[in-house]
């Protein structure tokens, strides 16, 4: 026999191999682990195959590897072993040497193969986006309403709008993972969803997966129930995208944080993008274990600081155009600077006066906005005042509460007073000549002066800007 022949009988032996295991497996766990395989040679009783990554190197050989084994053994009874290899590593894009896994030796008495159903794409269901890739079946649903061009950029969310972006549209990943952190209702959530929605229409071949930490652990804890693990893992590390929301919900929780270490490795070591958010940074997350807090870091981690008066009154304007109402530019600026606390928050404030309009007819007025919102207006000005300001302040910075009051002008006393009369000015209603009064009768151009120039050193000093956003969070929270 020559050696075209060979081959030829080699090849054909290889296709029915392929055919039983996608008898035996099914069509789409076939095409996802089994159809990428390529036969690369037979030496001597070793089958040599590759696979394109690492980690479908390691899942095919630890759950398919004994049966492709078997089946081999049925065509040619000399075949002792299976070898499956990376391709970039054969062909030296690694810059190193092959390492095979080989498939365990001992033939079972009795075939233990196991059989899992892979991810699921549901594309082209009535009201999904055109070319959605969502896994409805592990994902949660996406809001239509969150996309890039519905996002509001202003100076405390355009790092992290900056970095969402680049995901969404890079060809190759620019960083990995890309962490997302900031209070209640800023908009990280708006994000996820906009990447989510931008690769939907874009890559409409990349997989993706979007849901909450609280879901993670939900499914993470059913499978384990069932005794069905493998399946799990094999739904979250075979996406493209693989996006989690809130993952401070993973604290205390050290079963499913060492279930999501693994996935997140697995995913990283495949150039998989991975997208986080949360309400702290990474180093910050009590209750996490150090080496997962360290590898959510890795990336770019983009903080989404507290809304200022101008991106509050952007974002109403721009939310009262979608919705095709007139609103008259002084609610707005009264909305803007009264509701301060989140996006959420303005938003439903916004709604609810659109829709008493047209339920009752009346005309949107400042008037009969202060009247309709007086619930929400309160609760707005309660806890936040000028006395606890001072003390949260002078706490931060190690000086005497007795300090904001004294005639002292000393750096060290004087920024820490600026800073207060800042916040004051930024959380309170008062006017600049009742703050300067409860800082020892200052008059109110030092005020206005201390406000200035806080934003000068916000502007200028990124870290100086983050100590302030971070008093700021502590005096609304």
């Amino acid at each position: 026999m020559n050696s075209g022949e060979a081959a030829d009988r080699i090849e054909v032996r290889w296709a029915r191999v392929r055919g039983r295991l996608r008898s035996e497996v099914g069509e789409a766990a076939f095409k996802s682990w089994l159809k990428p395989l390529t036969l690369r040679q037979i030496d001597g009783d070793v089958v040599r195959l590759s696979v394109g990554t690492r980690f479908m190197r390691d899942w095919v050989a630890s759950h398919y590897g004994d049966r492709l084994r078997e089946l081999w053994r049925e065509e040619d009874a000399t075949i002792g072993s299976i070898e499956i290899a990376v391709e970039d590593v054969l062909d030296g894009q690694d810059g190193g040497t092959a390492e095979p896994l080989r498939a365990r030796a001992a033939v079972p008495s009795a075939p233990g193969f196991t059989r899992h159903e892979p991810v699921r794409r549901s594309v082209g269901s009535p009201g999904e986006i055109p070319g959605e890739i969502i896994h409805r079946d592990i994902g949660a649903p996406l809001d239509p309403r969150f996309t890039f061009e519905n996002f509001v950029v202003g100076k405390p969310n355009e790092m992290a709008h900056a970095a969402a972006l680049r995901v969404a549209d890079a060809t190759t990943l620019p960083f990995n993972p890309l962490f997302l952190y900031g209070g209640v209702g800023l908009g990280k959530t708006h994000l996820m969803h906009a990447i989510a929605h931008r690769i939907s229409s874009r890559k409409p071949d990349k997989r993706v997966i979007y849901l909450s930490a609280e879901n993670f652990m939900y499914r993470f804890i059913r499978a384990m129930r069932y005794k069905d693990t493998m399946s799990f893992k094999e739904q979250f590390r075979a996406v493209d995208f693989l996006m989690i929301d809130d993952i401070q919900f993973f604290s205390g929780k050290d079963s499913t944080q060492e279930e999501f270490f693994h996935t997140f490795n697995a995913l990283v070591d495949e150039n998989r993008q991975v997208v986080i958010s949360a309400d702290k940074p990474p180093f910050d997350l009590q209750r996490m274990e150090e080496r997962l807090r360290s590898r959510l870091g890795w990336g770019v981690v983009a903080d989404i600081h507290p809304t200022t008066y101008e991106l509050r009154l952007s974002i109403l304007q721009s939310k009262a155009e979608q919705m095709r109402v007139d609103m008259p530019p002084k609610v707005l600026e009264f909305l803007a600077y009264k509701i301060s606390s989140n996006v959420r928050e303005l938003e439903g404030a916004l709604n609810r006066i659109v829709a008493h309009s047209e339920l009752v007819g009346r005309e949107i007025t400042l008037e009969n906005t202060q009247e309709l919102l007086h619930d929400l207006l309160r609760a707005s000005d309660r806890h936040i005042t000028i006395d606890e300001i001072q003390k949260r302040v002078a706490e931060h910075f190690n000086i005497r509460l007795s300090d904001m009051h004294s005639p002292r002008r000393a750096r060290a006393v004087a920024r820490p007073r600026q800073v207060a009369m800042y916040l004051a000015k930024q959380l309170t209603t008062r006017s600049l000549p009742e703050i300067g009064r409860k800082f020892g009768g200052r008059d109110h151009t030092t005020v206005m002066h201390a406000v200035k120039r806080i934003d000068q050193l916000r502007a200028t000093d990124a870290s100086f800007a983050e100590d302030i956003d971070l008093l700021r969070r502590m005096v609304e929270g």
